[in-house]
C-alpha cells in the first residue's frame, strides 16, 4: 500500500491536473461532462499503469 500513496496517487492527480488544464484550454467545444471523463480516463490509466511499473520495495529480512 505504501507504494499507491507513494507513486501511484500524486501521479494520478498531476495526471489528472494536467488533462483538465489542457482540455479545457484547448478543447473548450466539448461539453463538460466529456472533458471531465476523460480526465478520469486519464488519471485512472496512468495509475493503473504507474502501479504495475514502480516496483514494491522488497521486504527486510533484518526487521
Amino acid at each position: 500500500m505504501k507504494r499507491a500513496l507513494k507513486f501511484a496517487i500524486p501521479l494520478m492527480l498531476i495526471v489528472a491536473g494536467l488533462a483538465w488544464w489542457y482540455l479545457n484550454k484547448e478543447f473548450q467545444d466539448l461539453p463538460g461532462t466529456h472533458r471531465m471523463y476523460i480526465t478520469i480516463g486519464a488519471g485512472l490509466l496512468s495509475g493503473v499503469i504507474s502501479w504495475f511499473l514502480f516496483p514494491e520495495e522488497p521486504e527486510d529480512p533484518e526487521n
